[in-house]
């Protein structure tokens, strides 16, 4: 399926890419949507970003004294 760019500005920077790379505007086009892809692929998720973070606060500030068990919990509501 053809893709047409109306866009100048798109048009502008595909035509100094292609100049720069010694390829067609197109291929110019294609190589930088490949890298831009693998680019975004090669990004950590949100879910991979926030696991570091708690590996991170789990290194800088270890656990200290018992774990909160049901019993100590249960022990915060007692009268």
């Amino acid at each position: 399926m053809p893709l047409y760019v109306k866009d100048q500005e798109v048009d502008r920077l595909a035509e100094r890419l292609s100049a720069l790379l010694k390829v067609s505007k197109t291929e110019a086009v294609r190589q930088a949507l490949a890298r831009e892809l693998e680019r975004v692929e090669s990004e950590p998720t949100l879910a991979d970003r926030a696991k570091a973070f708690v590996r991170d606060l789990d290194a800088k500030y270890p656990k200290v004294g018992p774990p909160a068990d049901k019993a100590f919990i249960d022990s915060l509501y007692e009268d």
